[in-house]
């Protein structure tokens, strides 16, 4: 009954975000948009059962750079929007995706279609177009997910962006943490596990703290295979401080971000506190 009614909590959130979009993101200012964003995907997080954290923020950039980050689940879109909103680079499938599809299209996504190599192709030069005008962009360089203890080896395609705009990169390494300050991979969506049993793990299980450590800017050089190879190792050593808490003291938890009174008038729902924990047992490491 308890997991019946979280979805049911859920299936409203992704709704409202759905009317949000369509009813006041036109009018909206980017600022507004922005805070508006942010907002709903700190209530995402909420909604299953997380709150986040955030190491080092001092070292974020808030424009014009190309951000990467390991890849875990299906939520890590909303880790990272719940920190700064940002467009991401996301496999074609994701637009067939009931709502969150949508919503996803309606946010400056940009789909790829990885069996074409031509569309790779494509997706970099709109890639390149985007950071030159100023944009963050978001991609997952290792091109699946993993169960995020470490990470997989790092694809150098998408790098050929900040080289040819000469933006900066924004390594991010997401770790998730269970309520015994254990590393969890319970949201990990791997292997043949489906987007309903994905869910059913999380709604279903204890409370889970996201942590993202903002890593500091590299500049975009000349090869993309050294500058993937930085990265990678930039958020691989991120990973290992987490892993072993060094790098927990000075983080700051993120709450209801500071609203403009723009945005404060299209902001209604109020934020939900944290679900109450329940034992979560074979999923974390």
């Amino acid at each position: 009954m308890k997991l019946a009614l979280r979805k049911a909590r859920l299936v409203v959130h992704l709704l409202h975000g759905m009317w949000i979009v369509a009813t006041r993101f036109p009018k909206a200012s980017a600022e507004v948009r922005h805070t508006l964003n942010r907002e709903w995907s700190l209530k995402m997080l909420r909604l299953c059962g997380m709150r986040l954290v955030v190491h080092n923020d001092s070292a974020r950039l808030d424009r014009g750079a190309l951000v990467v980050a390991n890849h875990i689940s299906w939520i890590d879109i909303y880790v990272i929007n719940a920190w700064r909103p940002t467009p991401f680079v996301s496999k074609a499938e994701i637009r067939q995706w009931p709502v969150v599809g949508w919503l996803a299209q309606q946010l400056d996504t940009v789909f790829i279609q990885r069996e074409k190599r031509s569309d790779a192709r494509r997706i970099m030069h709109e890639l390149s177009d985007r950071l030159s005008a100023g944009e963050l962009m978001c991609v997952f360089p290792e091109g699946t997910t993993s169960n995020g203890l470490g990470l997989l080896p790092f694809h150098a395609n998408m790098f050929q962006a900040a080289v040819s705009a000469s933006a900066p990169v924004q390594p991010l390494c997401i770790m998730y943490e269970d309520a015994q300050g254990r590393q969890s991979t319970a949201p990990a969506y791997i292997d043949d596990l489906s987007l309903a049993d994905s869910l059913n793990l999380l709604l279903g299980g204890g409370p889970l703290t996201a942590h993202i450590y903002v890593c500091a800017p590299l500049a975009p050089g000349a090869d993309r295979r050294t500058l993937a190879a930085e990265a990678e190792g930039v958020i691989a050593a991120a990973l290992r401080e987490m892993q072993s808490g060094a790098a927990m003291t000075g983080a700051v938890m993120a709450e209801r971000p500071a609203t403009s009174a723009a945005a404060a008038k299209l902001i209604e729902e109020p934020v939900e506190e944290p679900v109450d924990q329940v034992d979560r047992s074979g999923r974390s490491a």
